[in-house]
């Protein structure tokens, strides 16, 4: 009986793994071709493989009732006002932001997209294909929930609907301020439509909300349903296209070139060109904050455990307190790069040679400037796109006539990830990473081991991670084969593999850089995927994050500074 179980589970991830494969073979042919409609012909192998994989971060999405967290994690990841749009349009960078549009950047996503008029939403992509299957995967989450609204709401063929649609319909068209109890009727039909509670409405609707929009989840639900209803009465099908000048530039690293030879050029203009670079991808704030907010901030704060410091800092409500410290790393060796080449990775470059290190936590005893270390911060890339920026940066450089090659001694690398065992904020020490859906194995030797995190008040795991096509397409089936498998998989993140595969080339291959370039990874865990409650869909890290994040940094700069 045992036997038979375990042969069905590992058919079940199986069938998962297939169906992760058939959404990504799908996603370029409808790439190649130009456009598709999602809830037609063209888009029903998408829509059939993810009902088959029923991702965790998409909850319910297979079953007849609507799913809230879901659709706030998509939300979050799209542009405001997609739900009304029957065209849309990913585009390269194209001008539009030389035009009167205005950008529109999903709060969870950093990339730009345009309203074009009533039924067009623009998106730009300027992140590779990663960006590309994350944006079609949500928006088949997007449709395949709209529909679930237009079923329990159409009555007949002509299109007459539940009384529930028509008072929801009232309410999202009135003019004027809703009252709480009007609010509150409008919530009860609403739960009647979408198969919810009233109780799960009223706690999700504020997570919806925005500024300018306080009854937004109204207004989603409506307009999702409302297009699925035209969709269904009268054949009027949303559409995706992708431009002619994506589909071009696309896997030419047209937007990671032009951010390397940028940075290069900064660091040439302050000759830090041929300096020690220690390269570090890590968010724009743990660095800076580890090498200068002991130093800058003073009495009543440092009273403080250093960690509480750092939850302060990490508090959108301390902008004062932030502002003071980015000003001192300003001030004293800190120059910072704001991506315009559409990569959307913000860089900080900092020169220890004008740092002060007695008013940091750390010791530096190199005293020749030429053998200081430049420290070369850049922001988290987005999947295939971590290749292209890192692969650009390594290359060699023209300088004053003569080619440079970058003497980097140090990559590290930091960042979020699902944990397999364990959960939010436990740290992860990756001993290989290796690539879903291929064989691609890239072992390396870690310069950061579980013993160095041991005493840090953190738990630490080490093994292997796996470098997935995307995170919202990972369900429980494939997540247990990955953990009970020889492979020893501790977690999950989509950069590392390309990360080591730039690394790799630019080291071993190309000759680029030093071949005995030290390499450090190291991950904190946003969530644990395969517990009921803990996907990413279930909210965000909040302070939880706080102390592995620093704990990894000052780790990764004790290293630099002791090397």
């Amino acid at each position: 009986m045992g036997t038979t179980n375990r042969r069905h589970e590992r058919t079940r991830a199986q069938e998962s793994s297939n169906a992760i494969e058939r959404m990504y073979i799908t996603m370029r042919h409808l790439f190649n071709r130009g456009f598709y409609k999602p809830m037609g012909v063209s888009g029903e192998t998408l829509r059939e493989a993810l009902l088959l994989l029923r991702p965790e971060i998409y909850g319910s999405i297979g079953d007849e009732k609507a799913e809230i967290d879901g659709l706030l994690y998509v939300i979050d990841r799209l542009p405001q006002g997609i739900e009304e749009c029957t065209f849309i349009n990913l585009t390269s960078d194209e001008g539009y932001a030389n035009s009167h549009f205005k950008p529109i950047i999903p709060p969870k996503r950093r990339r730009n997209c345009y309203r074009i008029d009533d039924e067009q939403m623009n998106i730009e992509i300027t992140r590779g294909r990663s960006e590309i299957y994350d944006i079609l995967t949500h928006l088949t989450f997007l449709f395949v929930e709209s529909h679930k609204i237009s079923k329990r709401v159409l009555i007949d063929e002509e299109g007459t609907t539940v009384r529930d649609w028509q008072k929801l319909e009232s309410a999202v068209t009135s003019t004027k301020k809703l009252t709480q109890k009007e609010r509150e009727i409008a919530i009860t039909h609403t739960a009647n439509i979408l198969g919810r509670t009233f109780n799960e409405l009223t706690d999700a609707y504020p997570k919806f909300a925005t500024e300018n929009q306080a009854e937004r989840f109204l207004h989603i639900i409506y307009w999702l349903g409302k297009l699925a209803i035209e969709e269904v009465v009268k054949g009027n099908k949303r559409t995706i296209t992708f431009s002619p000048v994506l589909r071009e530039r696309l896997g030419h690293h047209i937007h990671g070139e032009v951010w390397a030879d940028n940075i290069k050029s900064v660091l040439h203009k302050n000759g830090l060109l041929q300096r020690p670079i220690h390269i570090i991808s890590a968010n724009m704030h743990s660095v800076m904050n580890s090498l200068f907010a002991k130093g800058t901030l003073k009495n009543s704060d440092l009273k403080k455990d250093i960690f509480e410091i750092y939850e302060t800092l990490s508090d959108p409500k301390n902008a004062l307190m932030r502002n003071k410290v980015e000003k001192s790393a300003l001030q004293n060796g800190m120059i910072y790069i704001k991506d315009t080449s559409g990569t959307n990775i913000d860089v900080q470059i900092f020169d220890t040679d004008k740092i002060d290190f007695s008013k940091t936590e750390f010791k530096y005893t190199e005293s020749e400037k030429d053998n200081k270390a430049v420290i070369f911060v850049m922001d988290y890339a987005f999947g295939e796109q971590a290749y292209e920026t890192l692969d650009e940066f390594l290359k060699p450089v023209k300088a004053n006539g003569e080619k440079v090659h970058l003497d980097v001694k140090s990559i590290s690398i930091m960042g979020k990830a699902g944990i397999l065992e364990g959960g939010k904020g436990d740290v992860m020490i990756p001993s290989a990473h290796i690539f879903e859906g291929t064989a691609d194995n890239y072992p390396f030797k870690n310069e950061l081991s579980k013993n160095d995190l041991l005493d840090c008040g953190v738990d630490v795991y080490e093994g292997t991670m796996i470098t997935v096509l995307g995170t919202s397409l990972q369900n429980k089936e494939i997540l247990k084969f990955f953990k009970k498998s020889t492979w020893n998989v501790i977690g999950l993140e989509m950069e590392g593999a390309h990360y080591q595969k730039a690394i790799q080339a630019a080291s071993k291959v190309r000759g680029s850089i030093n071949e005995d370039v030290k390499v450090r990874y190291a991950y904190y865990a946003s969530d644990n995927p395969l517990e009921t409650g803990s996907t990413l869909a279930s909210g965000g890290l909040g302070t939880s994050g706080v102390k592995p994040t620093y704990v990894i940094t000052k780790k990764i700069l004790e290293q630099i500074f002791n090397s």
